[in-house]
């Protein structure tokens, strides 16, 4: 329990030190006015309060990717600790704040926006493209998902089986979806997330109190923190940085924070919004991690181990792999543990956390996906055709995907999404060093992210699958590479800047 304990404090630590310093090199000017008022259009830029902003963002960003990315990330051992806690201070929390609060001094622009704003045409264009189509994917696939949890918990119901549930289920989410991307923001999506953003986060302090009272057993960081647990012997770098994606640092979150960079009423608020939002969706990834290795522990004990098995990791992944076992879904193994743990009222926030959260990630993915549409085209979003215009479209094609066996595309998401994170650090680099800022706070993330995923889909199953050592060995030149492009480019800039 120390290394756990621990995490949590150096979490709340990284708030209040390096999040209070990034704020500073950001350099906030609280008498600057917002765009959510000088822009205000009723529909996308609303000023609201910033405990509602916050709520807001923190589920947006979370989904079921700090539940079950961690989940599946303490497979690796303790290095998911220590990947969880320095990869969200000083990579996710960063990234995720400075998205924000660079897309607030630029009206509120969308990440496609950003980045060709700072890297240029062909950047913007292959953003535009890139985040299309994996927010259509993210709200599609987060649509199937939901509903088929629904109907998997109303299998039977009214005469009803379970394939009919699903369809059922799948255009009841989706017609709340067109609802919630054509209304103004605050309309559902202001009054609804509050609700399930606090029931994720009780549902996660009912866990984390668990950790304290049951039995287990818990990885500590003297227990080989850099050599892989994981059963099929997957290496530690690249694969956790890739599974552990919300938690630590995710791409998803720079199409999400321009959302609340409309909403926000003053900018010494951005760093609750945004740094905070990303520190919270930590604190919630570790309470899984270590709650899944402690109750996979204490699921195989008997009177020799009364505490929990000392081969956690193997009884883990059979949890989480046996096709034969109910409780090979991660959305059931958090049934679980939840009803295991807090009882009645545990299963209720079970429901609550696992449906609603890739429910309100995949209405603001399509939401993202209009406005993005909406920057490229400027085209005025204050009329309900307009956004009719664009918003129909993406629903045609998300419906007809309904149809397409995901497995595949959504392995190579889990890459996208972390270079999507990698080009927004480059961008945010380049945007603090063109200001006379201190741009390493950026810089030196995105050099690390750079190697991470260039040696991953060199050597992942679902890339090249070249041999590990070289493909390291790549990461490592094409990281160094863009260091030295991106030294260089400094120099001229304080050359040019005197």
């Amino acid at each position: 329990m120390f290394t756990f304990s621990f995490a949590l404090i150096a979490l709340l630590l990284g708030y209040l030190l390096y999040g209070a310093f990034v704020e500073k090199v950001f350099g906030v000017q609280p008498e600057r006015q917002t765009p959510s008022y000088r822009l205000q259009d009723g529909v996308d830029y609303i000023p609201m309060p910033t405990w509602r902003v916050y709520l807001i963002q923190f589920l947006n960003i979370a989904g079921t990717g700090p539940i079950f990315g961690a989940i599946m990330g303490i497979l690796f051992g303790p290095a998911a600790y220590l990947w969880i806690v320095l990869g969200c201070i000083f990579m996710g929390a960063v990234h995720d704040y400075l998205c924000g609060m660079i897309s607030l001094r630029h009206d509120g622009a969308s990440l496609p926006e950003m980045v060709g704003n700072e890297l240029g045409t062909a950047a913007r264009q292959a953003m535009r493209v890139l985040s299309i189509v994996l927010l259509v994917l993210v709200g599609t696939v987060f649509v199937t998902t939901s509903a088929g949890l629904l109907a998997t918990m109303t299998d039977g119901a009214w005469g009803l089986d379970l394939t009919n549930w699903r369809w059922l289920w799948i255009g009841l989410v989706f017609l709340y979806c067109v609802l919630a991307t054509l209304l103004p923001i605050d309309t559902l999506i202001g009054r609804l997330y509050p609700i399930f953003g606090a029931a994720l986060l009780i549902m996660a302090i009912g866990v984390g109190i668990g950790l304290y009272t049951q039995n287990g057993l818990l990885p500590e960081l003297t227990d080989a923190p850099f050599t892989s647990h994981h059963p099929k012997g997957l290496p530690i770098f690249p694969f956790l940085c890739i599974t552990i994606a919300c938690g630590a640092i995710s791409g998803f979150h720079g199409t999400q924070s321009p959302l609340m960079s409309r909403c926000l009423e003053n900018e010494r608020r951005g760093r609750l919004v945004f740094y905070g939002a990303m520190i919270t969706e930590g604190v919630v990834a570790l309470i899984w991690a270590a709650a899944a290795i402690k109750f996979a522990s204490a699921f195989g004990s008997s009177p020799d181990h009364p505490n929990g098995s000392p081969e956690a990791y193997e009884e883990l992944m059979q949890l989480l792999t046996d096709d034969g076992n109910t409780s090979s879904n991660p959305a059931i193994l958090v049934n679980m543990i939840c009803t295991t743990w807090m009882g009645r009222i545990g299963a209720l926030l079970a429901v609550l956390g696992v449906v609603a959260a890739p429910i309100t990630s995949g209405d603001t993915a399509y939401r993202s996906a209009r406005l993005i549409l909406a920057d490229f085209m400027h085209l005025n979003q204050k009329k309900i055709a307009n956004r009719l215009l664009l918003a129909l479209p993406l629903f045609a094609i998300s419906a007809a995907l309904v149809f397409v066996d995901f497995d595949v595309l959504w392995r190579y998401f889990a890459w996208t999404n972390q270079t999507l994170a990698t080009c927004f650090l480059w961008t945010a680099a380049v945007w603090l060093l063109r200001r006379g800022k201190n741009a390493w706070i950026a810089f030196l993330p995105a050099v690390f992210m750079t190697a991470v995923v260039t040696c991953y889909i060199l050597c992942a199953p679902e890339g090249f699958q070249l041999p590990y050592t070289p493909s390291l060995v790549c990461g490592g030149v094409v990281a160094l590479a863009l260091a030295a492009w991106f030294l260089r480019f400094m120099q001229q800039e304080t050359r040019r800047q005197r």
